[in-house]
């Protein structure tokens, strides 16, 4: 009997607008990428993560466009708890009763400003499961990790540690962003991308039955001039994107970049 190759991830581009954007502002840039989705074929996954005040206005604006088939939600963190004593924190029960399909956990500036251990990102991918939400977990190594060869070591002890053992391709989603390259403009080369997500994969594999199917993102300085080739590279399910997502002109040609012909 022949074997059958596992069909290809759907790419997912996501756009993590960080404490960026007003009401106004952002949702006039959400119209003008409805109006881009709407008449495209072929597109991607598209998510769109706004700071916690525009999540609701955002569901809502989507669906009064028209682009809420095409076009998720999704909160930049969540409590590893489902309710409780945790000011200023918000759940992903909450997340989800608000329309959100998508949480990003583990981003690097949440582990670097926050101090979130792999532990602790783990509790909240989990905590996304739990709520019926895809957790987007982010992992990738300093400048000094990548200037002392110790990259791959670093990724595949985050990713064992940060991706719970429940997790599925249907729930979870890898983001690596090496550090060192968000909001400085500085990216790796195709190849040391292609060399990290390789890794990513290997890990996936040898630990989950689905994981093949995973969807690995690349994220750090993605923009229009650099899509196509990041978007290219084996094991390049798509992209996180940050500076880059806030526009729609911006945003855009990332999005086209994985768009099936």
């Amino acid at each position: 009997m022949a074997t059958m190759t596992p069909a290809a991830p759907r790419p997912l581009i996501a756009g993590n607008w960080k404490m960026n954007g007003t009401l106004q502002a952002g949702l006039a840039e959400l119209g003008l990428l409805s109006d881009r989705i709407k008449s495209t074929r072929g597109l991607p996954e598209v998510v769109v993560c706004p700071p916690a005040t525009l999540l609701h206005p955002a569901v809502l604006a989507l669906a009064a466009f028209g682009a809420a088939q095409s076009v998720g939600v999704g909160g930049q963190d969540c409590h590893a708890e489902a309710k409780g004593a945790h000011t200023g924190d918000i759940s992903a029960d909450s997340l989800r009763d608000i329309g959100c399909a998508y949480v990003i956990v583990g981003h690097s500036e949440r582990r670097a400003d926050h101090g979130e251990t792999d532990a602790a990102v783990e509790a909240k991918a989990r905590a996304a499961h739990a709520a019926g939400l895809t957790a987007i977990v982010c992992i990738g190594e300093t400048l000094d990790q990548r200037d002392g060869g110790r990259t791959l070591d670093v990724v595949s002890r985050q990713i064992a540690g940060s991706v719970p053992a429940g997790a599925t391709a249907a729930n979870t989603v890898v983001a690596y962003e090496p550090v060192w390259a968000i909001g400085t403009g500085r990216t790796p080369t195709a190849d040391q991308v292609a060399e990290v997500h390789a890794r990513l994969r290997a890990d996936l594999v040898a630990r989950f039955a689905d994981g093949a199917a995973f969807r690995l993102l690349y994220g750090g300085s993605v923009k229009a001039s650099n899509a196509a080739e990041l978007m290219a590279v084996a094991n390049v399910d798509g992209a996180l994107v940050g500076g880059a997502s806030l526009k729609a002109e911006d945003f855009w040609p990332i999005v086209e970049a994985k768009i099936s012909r």
